[in-house]
């Protein structure tokens, strides 16, 4: 043995409660769920990943990933960390329904190979920024008080940019972006507006809206994921109509996706997430968009700081991203500094 062999790996499911019910177009929850993996090596280095769960992979459970990650510790026992790229490579091919717990796994074991290695991870990624700030999202809801109480707030702690979640039913979706326009109109400061449709849409009905978007003025900057992740033909006609930048979520999770997009002119930009894509398939994701001009989002799931942090690195190493929408830790009761990270208002810095 030469100390960079996997020693043991171990899980522990997380359940927080959120400070308001998160809801979307796909469903709705007052807790997050999560699953911690840490990758203990043999000369003590470790790395910790957080394997997300989520409305759209309902069954990517938290039983399913314990399920996966049992059934695969016997065989990462005694790996070289070295040899963790092509580690996950396998394992995507293996469990390619399973996306969000090989990224949470790949996280731990890339952490403990910088560990093992002597390296930072934002200075691994580039090191090019020391602070980067994120939107809010406004989750979907019709309840005025609700609606009031979370934007009051989340104005409060001093973020201007918010991401209202929409759901393709006009009548609603009119009914909050109004609501939400005229709440922070009562707040000092500008604000910035973007909308995530979480799928909800058909190709006339997003396009009726953003026509309703133009007449009212109203300031959005980009509309995430309108339609079916899979509605190619719908994707590539909004694609060339819509005067808002449409910003693919869910149609991207590999490398190949985003190959598609790109052919296939499905988007004006791509939300990269390290938790539904890890490491080496956002780092290429990210080169190909760049190279294809996609503007750049950076995204997360209902997260703790663990999973988080990643992405909030990959973000401030990089510093490749024209939008960050790296907010769930806001959902949760939270400490203000974790490692070299600490959290002022909507910004996270280097310290």
């Amino acid at each position: 043995m030469t100390g960079d062999e996997i020693k043991n790996i171990r899980l522990r499911e997380m359940v927080r409660p959120l400070k308001t019910t998160f809801s979307t177009s796909l469903g709705r929850k007052d807790h997050m769920r999560s699953v911690i993996v840490e990758t203990m090596l043999q000369d003590g280095s470790k790395g910790v990943g957080e394997c997300a769960t989520s409305f759209v992979l309902p069954h990517e459970s938290a039983d399913a990933i314990k399920s996966i990650l049992n059934e695969e510790r016997p065989r990462l026992t005694g790996r070289k960390i070295g040899d963790f790229s092509f580690i996950i490579q396998a394992l995507r091919k293996k469990y390619p329904r399973y996306p969000m717990t090989i990224s949470g796994l790949e996280i731990a074991l890339f952490r403990a190979w910088l560990q093992s290695a002597g390296k930072e991870e934002r200075t691994w990624f580039g090191g090019a920024l020391r602070q980067i700030t994120t939107d809010i999202t406004v989750p979907f809801t019709t309840d005025r008080g609700v609606l009031g109480a979370w934007t009051a707030y989340t104005a409060k702690q001093g973020f201007t940019t918010y991401k209202i979640k929409v759901s393709g039913n006009a009548a609603d979706d009119e009914w909050i972006i109004s609501s939400v326009v005229s709440m922070l109109a009562r707040q000092p400061g500008a604000f910035t507006l973007r909308l995530d449709g979480n799928q909800g849409f058909s190709a006339p009905a997003f396009l009726a809206f953003t026509d309703h978007i133009k007449k009212k003025g109203y300031p959005v900057e980009l509309f995430e994921q309108p339609l079916k992740k899979d509605d190619h033909q719908g994707l590539r006609e909004v694609s060339r109509r819509s005067h808002i930048p449409v910003i693919l979520d869910e149609t991207v999770f590999t490398v190949h996706d985003m190959e598609l997009a790109v052919e296939e002119g499905l988007g004006h930009g791509v939300n990269i997430k390290t938790a539904k894509s890890g490491v080496g398939e956002s780092l290429v994701i990210l080169d190909l968009a760049k190279k294809h001009g996609f503007k750049l989002m950076i995204g997360c799931m209902t997260e703790t700081m663990t999973g988080l942090s990643a992405g909030i690195n990959l973000a401030l190493g990089t510093g490749a991203f024209d939008y960050i929408d790296l907010d769930s830790i806001f959902f949760l009761n939270h400490r203000k500094k974790q490692g070299s990270l600490e959290i002022t208002g909507p910004a996270y810095n280097v310290r």
